[in-house]
């Protein structure tokens, strides 16, 4: 989450919005949020019902049972545009891969935006 802090001014220059949610307690995400600095909004107490809708790869160790981070690129009206569900502690979306999928969808978006301004 601090790599997308970083990078929040680029993520807005795109028009991007980073929103976090955590099925933490309250206490323990304003906690979380204070020592990080995050500025973006983080939701917290998601429970395992609410979960289950986006079928989570679940997780049980020593830490008791949790739903491995799953990250989703949400378009302007609501589609789902790419999304990574983690296993362990390895296949996140970095920031930049964000970045450069939303300059990719952004730049297709204003070339059919001109051609069909061309052609009326």
């Amino acid at each position: 989450m601090a790599a997308y802090e970083a990078k929040k001014p680029e993520l807005e220059e795109l028009g991007a919005v980073v929103i976090a949610a955590t099925t933490d307690s309250c206490e323990s995400t304003v906690d979380m949020v204070s020592e990080t600095g995050l500025s973006f909004p983080v939701a917290y107490g998601v429970t395992e019902d609410a979960l289950e809708a986006f079928d989570p790869w679940w997780t049980e160790d020593h830490h008791g049972r949790y739903a491995e981070p799953m990250e989703f690129l949400v378009l302007r009206g609501g589609t789902v545009f790419g999304s990574i569900y983690a296993s362990g502690p390895v296949g996140r979306m970095g920031v930049e891969d964000v970045l450069v999928s939303i300059r990719g969808r952004e730049g297709r978006r204003i070339e059919e935006s001109q051609k069909g301004q061309s052609t009326k």
